[in-house]
């Protein structure tokens, strides 16, 4: 009788284990992608989404006068704009660009010291030549201005570039 409620113990302690470990490997592999699912990240009906009442977040959208941020005009081909922007993007500092499409860019962008992810979006509205930005801390109430500079430096990057 022993033996065999050793066993089953045994057993159990390696079902939990595994359970675990499963769960560990999902939240470190998969965090991004479970994150943006569950944030209302991207585009909805050619519209980026609004920032919360926290101050750490700018958008060009229908931001309010806390939030807004003016989107980033460029003169050349729409293409040549996003290409450009995907180069810059890999420049700037702890930055990931991890999901594209031929409208829309979505990076990543951690802090230095505590390793804060900063959720950045590109938007290319069709007939526009500009690229609609958001950029909003996933947590915390203020960012210090970083969401805002980040944009404004990769504004600048962009004019350098000369789109």
């Amino acid at each position: 009788m022993f033996r065999l409620l050793t066993a089953l113990a045994q057993r159990l302690l390696r079902s939990l284990a595994l359970v675990i470990l499963l769960t560990l490997i999902n939240s470190l592999i998969l965090p991004a992608a479970t994150w943006a699912a569950s944030s209302g990240l991207g585009v909805d009906n050619g519209h980026l989404s609004s920032c919360p009442a926290s101050d750490n977040c700018v958008v060009s959208q229908d931001g309010d006068p806390k939030h807004a941020i003016d989107p980033i005009a460029y003169h050349i081909d729409r293409d040549a704009a996003r290409k450009t922007l995907l180069k810059a993007l890999t420049v700037v500092p702890r930055t990931e660009v991890i999901e594209q499409t031929d409208n829309y860019i979505h990076a990543l962008s951690k802090s230095r010291i505590f390793k804060f992810i900063d959720d950045v979006e590109f938007y290319f509205p069709p007939n526009e030549s500009v690229i609609h930005v958001r950029s909003a801390a996933r947590v915390g109430e203020s960012d210090l201005g970083v969401n805002r500079r980040r944009l404004e430096q990769i504004r600048l990057a962009l004019r350098d570039l000369n789109i």
